[in-house]
C-alpha cells in the first residue's frame, strides 16, 4: 500500500504541515498565558474604577490588592519547581489554569477588603504555576527539532507570552458592560464581571488540555531538578526586577489614569482592546531579536520601550498619545518576559531551565508586589496617577539600562 500523499515534503510555495501542528501547539500553550496574566491579573485594571468607587478605596488600596496578587504570584513561583518536579509541567498548568478560574469566581461572592485580598493572592499562586509551567513547555517545544519551515524558537516564545494579548481583547470585551452599570440585587457589577471573567478562564482551560499533549513531555527524574546559579545573570536579573517594578504600575493604573482624564468608556475599552491586539502581533515583532542575540540587548530594548510609552499619557492628556502608548505598551511588555526565557534558553542547559526560568520570575514577582502599593502611595499623595507613572517610567529606564550590561554566557546548553 502506498504512503498518504500528506507524507511528501511540500514544495516551496505549499503548505508545511510540520509548521502548522507546531503553531497550532503553541497558540494552544498561549491560552495558558491568556487565562493566567490576562485574566487574572490584567482584567483587575478594567475592573478597578467600578471598585474604587463602591467600594470607596484610596489609591493605596486600589494598588495593595495588586500587591497582594503579586505576593501570591511570588509564592506560585517559589513552589513551581517542586510541583513540577513532582506531578509534571503539564498537570501543573492545567490544575493551575483550573485554580485560577476558582479564585477568580471568589471576587465575585465576597465584598470585604480583607476577603478580597485573600482572593487575589490565590490568584496570583495559581497564575503563577500555569505562567511558568505553560512558559517551560514553550521553551521545550521551542527546542524540539524540525519546527517547521519559517518557525523560529522565538516565534514559538513569543506566541506563548503574546496569548495574554488574547485574554486582554477579551477582558476588553467582557468587563465594560458588566463592571460599568449598576445592577441591583446582592451582586455588583463587578463581581458579575469577576465570575464571567471565571467562566472564560474554565472554558480556555479544554482547548489548552487538547494542545498541550503535542508537547515533549517531561525530562527523565534524573534529569530534572539542575541548579541555577545567578551570578552570571546578575544584570539581567535586576534588570528584570525593574521592570516587574515598573510595569505593573502602568497595568495597574493605566485605566485609572484615562477616567482621571475624562476619557469617554468607549475610548478606554479602544484603548484596552489596542493594547492587547499589540501583544497578540507582538511575536511577529520581536521574534528575530530574541533568537538573535544571546545576551541582554532585546531586554535592555524593550525596557526602554517601555519607559516610552510609559511616560506618553503622563506627558500628554490626549487621546492620541494614550492610542500610541497603549499600541506600543502592548506590543512590547510581554515580549520583555519571553526575552528573559530566551536569554535562559540560549545560555543554560535543559535540565536548568526550570530553576533559571524560575528565578527570573521570582525577581520580577518582588518587583511586582513594591511596585502597584508604591505607585498608589505616591498617587494619594500627589493627588492624582501622574507621579505615580512618572517614577514607574524611571524604573523601565533603571531596568534598560541595567540589561544592557548582561553579557552571554561562553557556553550554553542550546
Amino acid at each position: 500500500m502506498t504512503r498518504p500523499s500528506a507524507s511528501v515534503p511540500p514544495g516551496p510555495g505549499g503548505p508545511d504541515p510540520t509548521a502548522r501542528d507546531t503553531l497550532l501547539t503553541a497558540c494552544a500553550l498561549a491560552l495558558g498565558a491568556a487565562v493566567s496574566l490576562g485574566l487574572a491579573r490584567f482584567a483587575y485594571a478594567l475592573i478597578l474604577p467600578a471598585m474604587r468607587a463602591d467600594l470607596g478605596w484610596t489609591y493605596f488600596t486600589a494598588g495593595a490588592m495588586n500587591t497582594a496578587n503579586a505576593a501570591g504570584y511570588l509564592a506560585g513561583a517559589l513552589c513551581a519547581p517542586w510541583l513540577m518536579a513532582r506531578i509534571g509541567a503539564r498537570r501543573a498548568l492545567l490544575g493551575g489554569s483550573v485554580c485560577a478560574a476558582a479564585t477568580l469566581a471568589l471576587h465575585g461572592f465576597v465584598h470585604a477588603d480583607a476577603a478580597l485580598y485573600v482572593a487575589r493572592f490565590l490568584t496570583g499562586v495559581a497564575s503563577a504555576a500555569v505562567f511558568i509551567s505553560g512558559g517551560l513547555m514553550a521553551a521545550r517545544l521551542s527546542a524540539r527539532p524540525g519546527l517547521g519551515r519559517g518557525v523560529s524558537a522565538g516565534l514559538i516564545l513569543g506566541i506563548y507570552y503574546g496569548g495574554t494579548g488574547l485574554g486582554i481583547v477579551a477582558c476588553a470585551l467582557i468587563v465594560p458592560p458588566l463592571a460599568a452599570p449598576a445592577i441591583d440585587g446582592a451582586r455588583a457589577g463587578w463581581q458579575w464581571a469577576w465570575l464571567a471573567l471565571a467562566a472564560t478562564a474554565l472554558l480556555a482551560t479544554g482547548p489548552l488540555a487538547i494542545g498541550s499533549r503535542a508537547v515533549p513531555g517531561d525530562p527523565p527524574a534524573q534529569s530534572r531538578g539542575g541548579g541555577f546559579d545567578g551570578r552570571p545573570f546578575a544584570f539581567g536579573l535586576m534588570g528584570y526586577f525593574m521592570f516587574g517594578l515598573g510595569y505593573i504600575g502602568y497595568m495597574t493604573f493605566i485605566v485609572a489614569l484615562l477616567r482621571e482624564q475624562q476619557l469617554s468608556t468607549a475610548t478606554v475599552v479602544a484603548f484596552y482592546a489596542l493594547l492587547g491586539v499589540g501583544v497578540i502581533v507582538s511575536p511577529w515583532l520581536w521574534a528575530g531579536l530574541l533568537q538573535r542575540h544571546r545576551d541582554g540587548r532585546p531586554l535592555a530594548v524593550l525596557n526602554a520601550l517601555l519607559a516610552v510609552a510609559t511616560a506618553l499619557p503622563v506627558l500628554f492628556t490626549h487621546p492620541v498619545a494614550a492610542f500610541v502608548s497603549g499600541a506600543l505598551y502592548g506590543a512590547v511588555f510581554l515580549s520583555v518576559v519571553a526575552s528573559t526565557t530566551a536569554l535562559v534558553r540560549h545560555n543554560l542547559p535543559q535540565a536548568t531551565w526550570p530553576a533559571g526560568i524560575s528565578a527570573f520570575t521570582i525577581v520580577f514577582a518582588f518587583g511586582q508586589i513594591v511596585g502597584p502599593s508604591l505607585v498608589g502611595r505616591l498617587s494619594d499623595a500627589s493627588g492624582g496617577l501622574t507621579l505615580g507613572l512618572a517614577v514607574s517610567a524611571g524604573a523601565l529606564v533603571a531596568g534598560a539600562l541595567l540589561a544592557a550590561r548582561q553579557r552571554a554566557l561562553p557556553t550554553h546548553g542550546a
